[in-house]
């Protein structure tokens, strides 16, 4: 067994950010990722940030995410790639499936603290035909295009109208595809203005109140044309409206929802809260769950943007070593409110307020059984 004061799941944003600041405080922090190179999300958004400049504004994801993995290294903290957590358990020990220069190796980890930040899973919909080669989550495009330099398709037919369904079609076009439809079952589009301008400008009609009736496949057995159907008040589709689009590939960008499945095994309380994604852990305004010395932080803890996980990480990881005794309880609770206003900066307007709401009931609920 190897003991640690602070294990980290996940080295995403709020991984990174997370482990930063812990490490920073004088505690010996080891973060597991299951990836050859950690950064999550962030490696997979080459757009620029917009909001203040407090917040990353007019900076590339990917450059945010270098310039995280830099720091790591500078802190000192200790990193286990390729390495997965398959298990944890009383005494908050952690199986982890790690990868050395010998191969492969299950290793029992004890740590003072735990934080969880394993992010958020694509929601999947049903229908005839979704599970036909060229259909795919929106955000398995942006990975192909962005992280892997393949384009899955030529002619794509976005499914879902949010930020990730318009950034990710944005970036399709930039990197030669054609997307030649946004089908939307909302009356509204369900992404930043920002965005849906960019996609908008660029020719790409939108159909709203409309959702794919079934994908058809080719004589190879793959995506070759998409049918789309208009919805009526109650969500049925039209007879008579429906329209058949050339297509090679369908992405689904349904929203996406906590991946939490580690701290459910650990008996942390969840609860179901639809503005965060769905079925998450609860949490305090530390990020502390309901099990004593673990934290939840970023996606995990209700799905939101990266800016939003990064403060989540260094709240947590002021609390961890704060908890620990490497922080003093007056310096890191002037840090943790300084976090807190920051949060309540990126939970403004009809989106943000929506989740600010959502994250007071969360921390109003407490933690107890």
């Amino acid at each position: 067994m190897e003991k640690r004061e602070i294990a980290i799941i996940g080295g995403g944003p709020a991984g990174l950010a997370a482990s930063i600041e812990a490490a920073r405080a004088g505690a010996h922090v080891l973060l597991i990722d299951e990836n050859a190179s950690p950064g999550g999300q962030l490696f997979k958004q080459i757009h620029k940030f917009f909001g203040s400049k407090a917040h990353s504004a007019g900076i590339r994801g990917i450059d945010i995410g270098k310039k995280l993995l830099k720091e790591t290294e500078e802190a000192g903290v200790e990193v286990w790639l390729n390495s997965s957590v398959i298990g944890l358990y009383e005494g908050n020990n952690l199986s982890v499936v790690r990868s050395t220069a010998e191969g492969k190796k299950i290793v029992t980890v004890q740590a003072d603290k735990i934080l969880i930040c394993t992010g958020g899973q694509e929601n999947a919909i049903n229908f005839e035909g979704w599970t036909i080669p060229g259909v795919m989550g929106a955000g398995c495009a942006q990975t192909m295009v962005n992280v892997n330099r393949v384009l899955p398709g030529k002619r794509v037919l976005m499914i879902g109208s949010g930020n990730v369904g318009l950034i990710v079609s944005y970036q399709l076009m930039q990197a030669g595809a054609d997307v030649v439809a946004i089908v939307e079952a909302a009356d509204h589009i369900g992404g930043y203005g920002v965005h849906a301008a960019k996609v908008r400008r660029a020719g790409v009609p939108f159909y709203l109140r409309h959702t794919i009736v079934r994908a058809v496949a080719g004589e190879n057995q793959e995506v070759c044309a998409a049918v789309i159907g208009q919805l009526d008040d109650q969500w049925n589709i039209i007879p008579g409206t429906e329209k058949t689009i050339d297509v090679d590939t369908v992405c689904i960008a349904a929203g996406l929802r906590p991946l939490a499945k580690i701290a459910q095994m650990y008996g942390v309380k969840h609860d179901f809260i639809p503005e965060m994604g769905g079925w998450m852990p609860m949490h305090d305004e530390n990020m502390e769950t309901s099990v004593h010395g673990v934290y939840v932080a970023g996606d995990t803890a209700g799905v939101e943007e990266a800016n939003t996980a990064m403060d989540e990480g260094r709240l947590a990881g002021i609390a961890m070593a704060e908890a620990l005794g490497y922080i003093s309880g007056e310096k890191a609770e002037q840090r943790k409110n300084d976090i807190r206003k920051s949060l309540e900066s990126l939970r403004l307007g009809p989106f943000g307020e929506r989740r600010l709401k959502a994250k007071e009931r969360i921390i109003a609920r407490g933690v107890a059984e």
